[in-house]
């Protein structure tokens, strides 16, 4: 079973992706308009150019995400966040300072009990992200 993050933009899924693999590396796999499929006909004109599906693939994990049209979403995600683990302090972060262009810091990157440096924010896509580095083994309560 595989189980991967599906984010829900309102047009700017294009620029996210594009950031997003910028910041995280990995590879865009999909990068795939509503022009010339078979889903064109029941979206808007304006919307033609707007993403139906995009993946970025990193190490072997899919982050997935599409443009919903309007009227077909609740909003871009807000209850919902992306979890990024690196074993370098310094790799999360340079993926937080990255990211924070634009975003709404929701706790700064600090140490807590469960990691050397943990930050939480939303970009200024509107997902939600949450950044941390792994804790030492000798530190680690579970492998």
């Amino acid at each position: 079973m595989k189980i991967a993050p599906y984010l829900m933009f309102e047009g700017n899924c294009r620029e996210a992706f594009t950031a997003y693999q910028a910041i995280l590396g990995g590879r865009i796999e999909a990068m795939m308009d509503h022009r010339g499929t078979p889903v064109e006909e029941h979206v808007p004109p304006e919307w033609l150019d707007k993403i139906l599906h995009a993946c970025l693939v990193l190490d072997g994990q899919m982050l997935m995400a599409s443009d919903a049209p309007p009227g077909r979403s609740d909003g871009p995600m807000r209850s919902v966040s992306v979890s990024v683990s690196v074993p370098e302090v310094a790799e999360a972060e340079r993926i937080f300072a990255a990211l924070s262009e634009g975003a709404t810091i929701q706790m700064p990157m600090e140490e807590t009990f469960w990691s050397p440096r943990f930050g939480m924010l939303r970009d200024r896509f509107g997902t939600n992200w949450m950044i941390g580095a792994d804790m030492p083994a000798d530190r680690a309560d579970c492998g």
